[in-house]
């Protein structure tokens, strides 16, 4: 376990093969613009939706809001145990702090946290397959699917946190029209008790 969280660390290269092919931990990928970058390794695994539920992140945050997932997923990573990338815990740190700031709740969307490399609407390169993005599509009373708003939210953001990255509000690819897109980049944590980062990946 790590931290407070009543969770275990998992090395995504002693999975099943399954799960390898799904989740592709430690592998390089291309983002939109062509660089590579290297997906998570290292997961918390969650036995069930109920300890989902029950795990609170931050004091305004649960795990099962940045889990949430539809069809589009594969099914072998919407059976438990699931596991969701260390770095959800950044994540919701940053979005506890917005949240301080707006002092009203702030609402995930569906599909609006972790999603993996495998998920069918998931672009190559997305950070939700890092869980450091989130979109979000209400703060409070406000929906987030005008220019005004979604701008609103966003200068908030980066104007707090300056690791958070936002989209332009538009329609075309890399920009966003229902949501305020949130992301703090190509995070990967790696837990104080993981396993040596250099050992031979023989799991491939």
């Amino acid at each position: 376990m790590t931290g407070s969280l009543p969770l275990p660390v998992i090395d995504g290269l002693e999975l099943g093969a399954p799960h390898r092919s799904l989740l592709m931990p430690g592998a390089l990928v291309r983002d939109a613009h062509g660089r590579a970058r290297r997906l998570p390794r290292f997961f918390f695994a969650v036995d069930s939706w109920s300890t989902a539920l029950e795990t609170r992140l931050t004091a305004h945050f649960m795990l099962w809001e940045f889990m949430d997932v539809d069809l589009y997923e594969p099914v072998p990573l919407r059976r438990f145990p699931r596991y969701v990338p260390c770095a959800v815990s950044l994540l919701a740190a940053h979005l506890e702090v917005f949240r301080t700031e707006v002092g009203t709740p702030v609402h995930i969307a569906a599909n609006g946290g972790y999603r993996s490399p495998s998920h069918g609407r998931s672009a190559p390169g997305s950070t939700h397959s890092w869980c450091t993005a989130a979109n979000i599509y209400r703060i409070g009373n406000e929906y987030l699917d005008d220019r005004d708003t979604i701008e609103r939210y966003s200068s908030i953001a980066t104007g707090l946190l300056p690791a958070m990255r936002t989209r332009p509000y538009g329609h075309d690819a890399g920009c966003a029209d229902d949501h305020a897109h949130f992301d703090i980049g190509y995070v990967t944590a790696v837990p104080t008790d993981a396993a040596d980062e250099e050992q031979e990946w023989d799991a491939r």
